[in-house]
């Protein structure tokens, strides 16, 4: 085999890349990315006001964005995503599904409506989603990428009231290597980033000059052979990687952003 340019195989431009969760921490990184490479992007997000900011920011760049305002709540919402990305760029490429949700409770004080509504936007959507863009990339006959969100807590515990969340995830890594499995012959591949904590919205105070986040911090960080908390940039190129031709090989797999937290 010869490879006249290697960086070829991460070329994504004019790819159309889904991404859910658009207006988050994670879905912003994923439009930034697949925008500045090139994609055309359906961008969805229920929180309408930084859906937009995202988007311009995006077009600013050059970037072609279409925008939908939903959550992928419920089988149809899914179903019509897909056909928003089929009316808008006549196909669909990439997925991913960077929408989800947190709620932290002991688990003698976690109402069981609670553990449902985390298990729901994790697993639940995320199957739905899955489930709605491999019909389309399976009628399209072209194969596709799809990547969604676990987390090192899918393989890991937590001791402060996640047992919501860590089945969520160990769930989503479940989703992923079953349907890296199944949809291996067709040309669709499905792996996941799991990160571990990054500076985002609901962890910027880890990251302030404070005794109480010094204290919190220090003590993760004894387990990060890396040495550091992750940031944004670092989930940049493992989802680049993800979602073009130089993953065709990988499938069913869960790429952890953790600076080594979950190998020793």
């Amino acid at each position: 085999m010869t490879l006249t340019n290697p960086l070829d195989m991460f070329d994504v431009r004019g790819k159309v890349a889904l991404i859910t969760g658009a207006s988050g921490a994670f879905g912003m990184v994923a439009a930034r990315v697949l925008a500045g490479a090139g994609c055309r992007l359906v961008l969805v997000a229920g929180n309408a006001s930084a859906l937009s900011d995202i988007a311009q920011e995006c077009r600013a760049g050059g970037g072609e964005v279409t925008l939908v305002n939903a959550r992928p709540e419920t089988e149809e919402i899914c179903e019509s995503l897909m056909q928003q990305a089929l009316a808008a760029y006549g196909a669909l490429d990439i997925l991913v599904v960077a929408s989800g949700m947190n709620k932290v409770a002991r688990i003698d004080e976690m109402a069981p409506e609670t553990f449902a509504a985390v298990m729901d936007a994790n697993v639940t959507q995320s199957w739905l989603l899955a489930r709605a863009a491999t019909k389309q990339m399976k009628a399209q006959g072209t194969g596709g990428k799809i990547v969604l969100v676990s987390s090192a807590r899918g393989l890991l515990g937590h001791p402060n009231g996640y047992t919501a969340y860590c089945a969520s995830k160990a769930a989503t890594d479940g989703i992923v290597k079953a349907l890296g499995c199944e949809l291996g012959p067709t040309g669709i591949t499905v792996n996941a980033i799991a990160p571990t904590v990054f500076r985002s919205p609901l962890t910027a105070w880890m990251f302030e000059d404070t005794d109480a986040a010094k204290a919190v911090r220090d003590g993760f960080l004894a387990r990060v052979p890396k040495g550091r908390l992750g940031e944004p940039e670092d989930l940049a190129g493992p989802l680049l990687f993800l979602a073009s031709k130089a993953s065709d090989f990988y499938t069913g797999h869960i790429l952890y952003a953790d600076g080594g937290y979950t190998a020793g």
